[in-house]
């Protein structure tokens, strides 16, 4: 060995022991005694011991090897003294300790796979190309009973992330936030119990304000839970959660006098506690209790794309295929598919049906209402077994999708173009000719619609109807848009492009306007009825909510745009744990908390938990995205404004 390599080696040796030495100190302050609430942290600087002894064995290779048994013996001697003096260096996940870490051969992990398989996957969204996660999260075709074995064991083979099926310990992921480990404490804060068992996790923790119907488990709610969950490996919670909103769904619904059909899924239930009897029943709402009264039309939706999520991520057929999600999918399907007096496929709403659950103008037909509702049916193709009733719905389905694309892609898109298009519109045109199908006056396109349009981008408008277009930019509809592959490859870039481009008006100071533009004025008055809590720029009417990070982190992976999810992270990271997890934030930057925001809201924390993981590992997208489906040909095959 020259005289370079050994100063090499010898300054590789000084630095690693200070490291070392360091952690080694501060892992065993006096704090950890004085103050029992640092235990968290306390292991997570073991589990940064370990890993930054992963990172020096990449690094400097086999040069590095003889120095780990140094670091493994100074974290043993560390374990044993905390043991002595009755403290825990496990995390709350169960992680391994320093001293398994010991008897881990790290060279072995380095060396017994290729590092395409152990080490490239390991790399965030934005540093890999998109062509190395299609085969991650890319949808397998359904498939008959016959073949359930060979889809348990491949078609979800991909499911998990590639972490957890390696060979490396969890111990060895080290969280690049502080804000992940309050945040899944404060998620598990948040289960609900039913009979011993978690179904699902209440609407909020906030006890500083009336609890209202915070004190639920809404199922739009806990969407997001329930990815995380599935994320991080926990699947039962969500299952119970599946059957037992499944068992809600067909009890008796009556609003007054009137009953609901049978296969409207509920908004919410929460668990009664009988003190006298000692039992434990559940009480659905379906709308009886809501403000407005109105039954939730994307609950149904949810139930379907998570039961898909569930699927996909376990590998479990055997749930989807029990004939009571079977017929819970069909009663879905039924209320959907009716024929009646519709002339157009989408789906005929009342306002405050969906997650905007209040009087904000979107009845009719709401742009969320409908790309759930395309994203379901494609979910229930797939989850629908081939037997004479699957096969009914079915063929209903695919000439349902045909006609719900056709009708989505055409008349609710919106670019620089079909704006311009718009602007020059003849009215009263009589004839199949007519160019103006809906009537809309171009007298009522806003004035903030032509500066807030780009050269470059596009979107989904929120309404479409009769004389009129809601032009308002509706942040869950665009991006489940993306997701379900109702955009095309080419309007998916469009929605991307028009969210950089109008940052600060989506994004700003905390992610992500549930609307843009806010209503005020008179219209605030005429549309909401003088809503004191959808003022201009708060809750529905322009707030920024947290939750909506998930479907933003989503639809930029998808994309190939992970550089958007991330910016959006660091700028929630900023708050989110120091604003004590609010529900909304208020203004034109989203710079206050929400006037009447709730604190610790579970949605906003499994929000920001399950874009951090879909960030870390990508391989997590195909639990909640779609492939193109071939047979759904486009009729756009590019944004119109590129044409330009």
């Amino acid at each position: 060995m020259d005289i370079h390599s050994k100063k090499k080696d010898a300054s590789i040796f000084l630095r690693f022991t200070c490291f070392f030495f360091f952690l080694f100190r501060c892992s065993i302050c006096d704090s950890s005694t004085l103050f029992p609430s640092l235990l968290s942290s306390h292991a997570k600087k073991n589990l940064s011991l370990s890993l930054s002894s992963l990172w020096y064995c990449w690094k400097f290779g086999s040069s590095a090897t003889s120095y780990l048994s140094l670091g493994s013996k100074m974290a043993s001697y560390q374990m044993e003294w905390s043991q002595s003096r009755n403290l825990s260096v496990r995390s709350p996940d169960a992680l391994c300790s320093v001293a398994e870490i010991d008897e881990f051969d790290f060279s072995k992990a380095l060396v017994e796979r290729p590092r395409s398989l152990n080490i490239e996957r390991q790399r965030s969204a934005d540093e890999r190309s998109m062509s190395e996660l299609s085969v991650g999260f890319s949808p397998r075709p359904s498939s008959t009973k016959n073949d359930n074995s060979s889809r348990a064991g491949d078609t979800f083979d991909s499911a998990f992330s590639p972490l957890q099926k390696s060979g490396i310990p969890r111990s060895l992921i080290l969280d690049p936030h502080p804000i992940i480990n309050e945040g899944w404490e404060a998620l598990r804060r948040s289960l609900v119990y039913f009979r011993g068992q978690p179904v699902g996790t209440i609407a909020a923790l906030d006890n500083s304000d009336e609890k209202l119907n915070y004190d639920q488990v809404f199922v739009r709610d806990f969407v997001p839970s329930a990815l995380a969950f599935l994320m991080h490996r926990e699947p039962d919670i969500v299952k119970n959660f599946i059957l037992k909103t499944l068992r809600l769904q067909s009890w008796e619904k009556k609003i007054d006098r009137f009953q609901l059909a049978e296969g409207v899924m509920p908004a919410s239930f929460k668990v009664f506690h009988d003190p006298v009897r000692n039992h434990e029943t559940l009480i659905a709402d379906f709308g009886e209790s809501a403000i407005g009264r109105v039954a939730p039309v994307d609950s149904g939706f949810w139930w379907i794309i998570l039961l898909r999520a569930y699927t996909k991520a376990t590998g479990d057929s055997s749930l989807a295929e029990r004939p009571e999600c079977q017929k819970g999918m069909r009663l879905i399907l039924s209320l959907c598919l009716s024929e009646g007096f519709d002339t157009f496929p989408t789906l005929l709403c009342a306002d405050g049906c969906c997650m905007i659950d209040r009087r904000m103008g979107v009845y009719g037909y709401p742009i969320e209402i409908q790309a759930l509702f395309f994203m379901a049916l494609r979910c229930a193709l797939q989850l629908l077994k081939q037997d004479p009733e699957g096969k009914e719905f079915m063929e209903r389905i695919v000439k349902r999708l045909h006609a719900l694309s056709y009708h989505l892609r055409s008349y609710f898109w919106l670019d620089l173009k079909q704006l311009n298009d718009v602007y020059r519109f003849k009215t009263e045109e009589y004839s199949h000719t007519a160019v103006n199908k809906f009537n809309v006056i171009p007298d009522s396109l806003p004035d903030w619609v032509f500066d807030f349009m780009p050269h470059h981008g596009g979107y989904f408008i929120g309404n479409v109807s009769p004389a009129r277009m809601d032009f308002r930019w509706f942040c869950l509809g665009n991006c489940i848009a993306i997701l379900s592959c109702l955009a095309t490859p080419e309007q998916s870039v469009a929605i991307m492009d028009l969210i950089e481009s109008r940052w600060q008006e989506l994004v700003g100071e905390m992610p992500v306007k549930v609307c843009y533009p806010a209503i005020e004025s008179h219209e605030w008055r005429i549309i909401t009825g003088c809503d004191p809590k959808n003022t201009r720029w708060s809750y529905h009417n322009g707030g920024s909510w947290p939750v909506l990070l998930w479907l933003l982190a989503a639809a930029s992976i998808k994309t190939g745009r992970p550089q958007i999810a991330r910016h959006a992270l660091e700028i929630a990271e900023t708050r989110l744990l120091k604003d004590n997890w609010p529900e909304y934030y208020d203004g034109t930057q989203g710079r206050y908390i929400g006037k009447q925001a709730r604190k610790f809201q579970t949605w906003s924390i499994a929000g920001y938990l399950v874009a951090r993981m879909m960030l870390d590992d990508p391989s997590h997208l195909g639990i909640v995205a779609l492939e193109e489906d071939k047979h759904l040909k486009p009729l756009l095959k590019r944004s119109n404004s590129w044409n330009l």
